[in-house]
This record gives structure tokens, sequence and C-alpha cells, in this order.
């Protein structure tokens, strides 16, 4: 028994999901293979050789793996478990924007059923689940030869880094054909440029919602704040539909989920859909004039107050204390 790991990166760094992921692997036994399929990627496989308990890096290096497009990647990880079927038992990803787009595909085509957003895992075969927005947690067993699964990273921790580097081993799968037509492929790539750190990993993370009324109010009442406490920006859906932030910003049941230090919720009502995305925060302070608003039933911390005047306060006494949260 043994587990396949598909790593998320971006060409010149392996992703902090992916060792969030082999965390949860741990927790299922064996040994543990972490598959890099890139582009001119030698120094990922490095990286990914140094994650703790990773016992070999498989390396896929080709052209076609260049955009990261979901076909070809998806095709390899399927054929490369088919070929290895009394190695793997079971394939992982993180429950990513990546992970879902490859995974599903991956499971397709290994014709097995794919478990998603694992929470926790409590045997080789048996693993739990959030369902109905986060409000409950399913035991799902699972029967199939391969389990296909998908892991939220906020759930187990970040693996560290091991003194003793595994094994690289670089392989050519003879099944992909990169002159092959596919159904989809990748025409551009907008990455957003931001001083700030990724929404996933930051250990402070300051929200905004429908309260802040506009997306002027959203930079000048939250980003100050965000800076001072070295934070992320975030939102709910409703701030997102109603064009204040970018939808990568998003966090919730259809956006991103989020286990920060430090969660401040600034003009938000709490609906389950949002609260499913960050209840999982060690401490969540929640500014809102509304008493009765649902966020006050899952922050630690509640201010009811005008916004507008409650966090350039708080902005300004942590400017005058110079506090701001560990990063450690």
């Amino acid at each position: 028994m043994s587990c396949l790991i598909l790593a998320e990166h971006d060409n010149s760094l392996i992703g902090p999901a992916t060792a969030h992921v082999v965390t949860a692997a741990t927790r299922i036994g064996g040994d543990i293979h972490l598959l890099v399929a890139g582009s001119g990627c030698a120094n990922l496989a490095g990286q990914a050789a140094r994650i703790e308990g990773v016992t070999k890096v498989l390396l896929a290096d080709s052209a076609q793996y260049a955009d990261q497009s979901p076909e070809p990647v998806a095709e390899l990880v399927a054929e490369l478990v088919a070929a290895q079927m009394a190695r793997y038992s079971h394939c992982l990803a993180a429950a990513t924007t990546t992970g879902k787009n490859i995974m599903p595909r991956v499971a397709a085509l290994l014709d097995v059923a794919q478990i998603s957003d694992l929470v926790q895992i409590e045997s080789e075969d048996t693993f739990v689940r959030p369902i109905y927005a986060g409000n409950a947690l399913t035991t799902v067993r699972s029967s199939d030869a391969i389990k296909v699964l998908t892991v939220r990273m906020t759930a187990f921790a970040a693996a560290g880094e091991s003194q003793a580097p595994a094994p690289i081993e670089s392989i050519a799968i003879l099944g992909t054909d990169a002159g092959a037509e596919r159904k989809s492929k990748v025409i551009s790539r907008q990455l957003t440029q931001s001083e700030r750190p990724e929404l996933g990993a930051a250990k402070v993370v300051v929200s905004g919602g429908r309260g802040l009324a506009s997306a002027e109010n959203f930079h000048q009442i939250l980003e100050p704040l965000a800076d001072r406490l070295g934070g992320a920006i975030g939102a709910s859906r409703t701030a997102v539909d109603a064009g204040f932030v970018a939808n990568d910003l998003q966090i919730g049941q259809t956006g991103k989920i989020v286990a920060p230090r430090l969660y401040i919720a600034v003009g938000l009502s709490g609906a389950i859909q949002h609260v499913a995305g960050m209840k999982d925060s060690q401490v969540i302070v929640a500014i809102n004039k509304d008493q009765e608003a649902p966020i006050f039933q899952v922050a630690d911390y509640g201010l009811v107050a005008d916004l507008f005047d409650a966090v350039p306060a708080l902005t300004e006494a942590l400017g005058r204390t110079g506090s701001g949260v560990d990063s450690s």
C-alpha cells in the first residue's frame, strides 16, 4: 500500500497546499510518492524531495505539462496509477482549484468514485468529509481498489522540511500523447500580484461583507487594517457579487476555505455558506452594527458598532502600539 500525491506548483515553487496533503497521506500509511508534472521543473523536484514524509519524488518533465492543463495531467496520473496498480492504493491532491480541476478526471479515467474535501482520515478506507455547507460531517467507507481523494488543506498541518531529501526518479508515461487533440486548452493566465500573503495560507485574514456598501469603502476601510496586521483580504459572496472585490477573494462554500490564526469579519452577516469557509479559524472577531447578525454565533469576540467608526479606530490603535500577529 502506498500513496501517490499530485504536487501543486506554478513551475517555479511547490504550492503550500502540497505539504498539507503529505500530512494527510501519512495518516493512511505506506510509502508516499509525490508526482511533479511540469516543464523545466527539475528545481521543483528538489523542493518536493525535502518535504518531510515523502519517500520518493516522481518527475514528469515535458512541454505538454507546461501550462498545467488538466487533461494531460489527469491522463498522466491515471496511467501512472494504472501501470502501478499493485503499488498505489490511494491518489491524493489538495482540494484547491487545481485539485478540483484534475482529480475528478482521474477518477473518471480509473472508473472509481472520488471522495472530496477530506477533513479526517480514520483508516485506509474510511474518511470524513463535510456536507450541507459544513453543517454536518459524514463518514465514508470506500471499497474501490484505488481511492481518489482531495484533501482540505486547513484540516491538516503542513509537513515540515526533511534533512534527508527523498530520491528523485524521472518517469515517462508512454500512453500520454503530447500531440493529441484536447477538448480544452489554456489560452492565457492572469495572475494577481499582491504584496499581501496568499489568502489560503495567511495567518491573518480581514474579510468584508455587504455592510461596506461600496468598493471604495472596502479598500479604504479594510486594506489599512490588513496591512497593519500583515494579513490577507477576504470577502463574502455578496461583496463579490456586488463588485466590491474580485472573486478570487471570496471565502465560503463556493469560494476558498481558510483557517487563519485570526479572522476579522467586518460588515458580514454570517450566512452559513460563508461560515463554512472560515469557521475553523483559531480566533474569530466580528464587527457588525446588527447585534442579531448570525456571525456573532461563531465569533470568539464580537463588537456591536458601526464599522465605519470601529475599524479606522482599531487600525489607528494598532499603529500606536505597533501591534501585529506573530508570523511564527
